[in-house]
């Protein structure tokens, strides 16, 4: 193994690069904000008819804002239903 010496100043300038990528990489998680589908992007992401996310919605299978006639879906909500209903594969027999 080979041991790397520093100096005091190159050591702080080092910490110092660190620090603002570590800056860097939490604004970029916080920046992230939740995506909305309206009813029309969620029916054709998940091929499915106006009265089937009709269904879906009363039966509580699927979380929606609704403003007005509008109805909007979170991305992260569609992610949770489909791995919700999630089935592993079956072992071969």
């Amino acid at each position: 193994m080979e041991a790397v010496i520093l100096t005091k100043d190159q050591y702080n300038e080092l910490l110092a690069k660190l620090e603002q990528i570590n800056a860097q990489l939490n604004s970029k998680a916080e920046s992230k904000k939740e995506t909305f589908l309206d009813n029309q992007e969620f029916l054709q992401l998940m091929k499915i008819s106006k009265r089937t996310a009709q269904s879906w919605r009363d039966e509580g299978k699927i979380a929606f804002s609704q403003v007005g006639a509008k109805i909007y879906y979170k991305l992260s909500d569609v992610e949770k239903l489909l791995q919700s209903h999630y089935n592993k594969s079956f072992a071969k027999k």
